[in-house]
């Protein structure tokens, strides 16, 4: 079993923590030259020109530590904590000399105090969330199903409408799949939606931390 970092936004984190999401999609590079991919012996894909894919985010058993936004902070009663921005979570270090170290390494990004930590430059021993690969495929953006979308976090609104992603648009939804679609350009762009790209399609269960 190995681990490998993933990257989520604010409210994808959100959306995991609440058990809505349990799908992610991440494009394949470099996309095949032809159209088609095989699998071969479980594991890795291969495509008409005969190149090898292997998942860059494992395979079924293995785990992702998510990477998030974080920042240090130390509270007024002089306890030390890690701050998540996606929910207002503040968990407190261990009272450890090691994890105090780590703690100001942090505290002191960039030579500032408390500064905000992108997701990319997240310390593994700061992740809080740990998940659990349990499928692993590939098949075409636009393939994806409805209950897929849902699987994907998507939030759903009142009168069964799903919410629109995209920033200056005031209407909703009428599918999962199309609210989906919408978070999918407001990350990647429209023209990525519109070439309809391979991705990977990486299922997984939260594993809740001690």
């Amino acid at each position: 079993m190995k681990e490998r970092p993933i990257i989520f936004n604010s409210e994808m984190v959100r959306a995991i923590l609440s058990g809505q999401k349990t799908q992610t999609r991440r494009i394949v590079k470099p996309q095949p030259d032809e159209d088609g991919l095989a699998r071969l012996r479980g594991g890795p894909w291969m495509d008409t020109s005969e190149k090898i894919y292997r998942c860059p985010f494992g395979e079924i058993g293995d785990r992702l530590y998510v990477r998030e936004t974080v920042h240090a902070k130390e509270l007024e009663s002089g306890l030390d904590v890690v701050c998540y921005p996606a929910d207002q979570a503040e968990i407190p270090i261990k009272a450890h000399p090691l994890d105090a170290g780590l703690w100001i390494d942090l505290y002191r990004y960039r030579g500032g105090e408390g500064k905000i930590v992108p997701s990319i430059h997240m310390p593994r021993w700061a992740s809080r969330i740990l998940l659990d690969t349990t499928d692993v495929r590939v098949e075409r953006l636009n393939d994806i199903s409805e209950e897929d979308a849902r699987a994907e976090g998507v939030e759903q609104l009142r009168g069964g409408y799903w919410r629109h992603y995209q920033p200056g648009w005031t209407q909703h939804q009428l599918s999962a799949r199309g609210s989906f679609a919408t978070i999918w350009k407001s990350i990647y762009g429209e023209e990525s939606w519109v070439s309809n790209p391979w991705c990977w399609v990486i299922e997984f269960k939260h594993i809740n931390k001690q």
